[in-house]
């Protein structure tokens, strides 16, 4: 089993950054992903932190359907109320307790 430390050289979180950036570009409308499959997508499954980090952080990343990125049970961003708005108008449906109906919505790609 691959160690994943804690820390990421430059050229591992510019490798991260540029994954991270690339799966969230192809997510589609009407579907959402978790911070925790990105990380597992990206190669470093123990980093969601980081790919939350990447997208609020990064100049550029306002290019991409970030929006499109919940946490693994379907809870918005907070502080974004935009985001569930945005998705909404995606089709994308809640259910009673605001959280994105993840067995509706979720989009995994198949990376095998």
């Amino acid at each position: 089993m691959r160690e994943y430390p804690n820390t990421m050289t430059p050229d591992e979180a510019r490798t991260f950054r540029e994954a991270v950036f690339d799966i969230v570009a192809q997510i589609p409308r009407g579907r959402v992903t978790t911070y925790g499959i990105i990380a597992a997508w990206a190669g470093w499954p123990s980093h969601a932190r980081m790919v939350g980090r990447t997208l609020r952080y990064t100049p550029g990343a306002e290019q991409l359907p970030c929006h499109r990125v919940v946490n693994m049970a379907g809870r918005t961003a907070p502080g974004w109320s935009a985001q569930r708005t945005l998705l909404e108008r995606e089709g994308v449906t809640f259910k009673s307790n605001g959280h994105v109906d993840m067995s509706r919505h979720l989009w995994v790609i198949n990376m095998f």
